[in-house]
């Protein structure tokens, strides 16, 4: 059993065959999923798909990219959303430096707003983070003052100061179809190095699709490529890494209800 923990089944390049997908990873051995928010006017398209299939959950929160859209945001209308049991975490939510389609300082409320919600609701917080490695790190901290919550570094690209301050708080690092690039050297690393209770392992279909799939559209399916890499790096069974980061997941995600597996 695998659990991609980060897809984007509401994207367009699926919009002709979300279905077929969500059967081939099933077919793949993704046993579950979690299909995640971009931002709020998504809510409904995100919603239905959540609603179909009961083993793929949603999530709720505003991309970096799209937080100059969202300066309204507020932590209540997060708490409010997440109370469907749907729901298991708050994001995808942080801090882009990179492409900066929203401005540094509109990034950081909204950001925060997702925090406070992280904390209210006790769901983890999914965080997109490029190029802000010190002022992440930073922000984690901080707020972690002001009260726990549980955070999740998704698609890691960071680097090792940043995985470590997570990890010092009880949070988690997702990787993804970067580890099997060959230009990842310094991810692969960090991987090597985090502690294996403390990783999931995500496709963030429909972009970056591993070796041996690179160039293609992403899908859930491919992720036993990116559990085979974790396992070599890892040094241990592709069957081992997906018992791990299957418990993992559903240790960090406990709001989710894990599938029964059939014999």
């Amino acid at each position: 059993m695998l659990v991609d923990s980060h897809v984007n089944l509401h994207s367009d390049q699926y919009e002709n065959g979300a279905d077929e997908i969500i059967a081939a990873a099933r077919d793949a051995g993704v046993s579950a999923m979690l299909t995640i928010s971009d931002k709020m006017e998504s809510t409904d398209a995100i919603k239905a798909i959540a609603e179909k299939y009961d083993f793929i959950w949603r999530s709720v929160g505003v991309h970096p990219h799209y937080a100059s859209d969202h300066l309204d945001l507020t932590p209540e209308m997060l708490i409010a959303e997440a109370k469907d049991p749907k729901v298991i975490g708050i994001g995808e939510c942080g801090l882009d430096f990179y492409y900066e389609h929203s401005d540094r300082a509109k990034q950081i409320p909204v950001f925060r707003a997702h925090i406070t919600a992280a904390r209210e609701t006790g769901l983890p917080l999914i965080i997109h983070t490029r190029d802000a490695d010190e002022e992440m790190a930073e922000m984690l901290v901080r707020e972690s003052e002001e009260g726990a919550f549980s955070p999740l570094l998704h698609c890691y690209t960071g680097g090792p100061k940043l995985a470590e301050t997570a990890l010092s708080l009880d949070g988690y690092i997702a990787f993804s179809g970067i580890i099997t690039f060959k230009n990842a050297a310094d991810i692969r690393d960090i991987a090597a190095a985090t502690p294996l209770d403390r990783i999931i392992i995500e496709t963030d279909c429909p972009y970056l699709a591993p070796v041996p799939k690179r160039g293609r559209r992403n899908e859930p399916a491919f992720l036993v490529h990116i559990a085979e890499k974790l396992a070599e790096v890892k040094g241990v069974s592709t069957e081992e890494i997906a018992k791990i980061t299957t418990d993992n997941f559903f240790r960090l995600f406990d709001a989710a209800q894990r599938p029964a597996v059939s014999k």
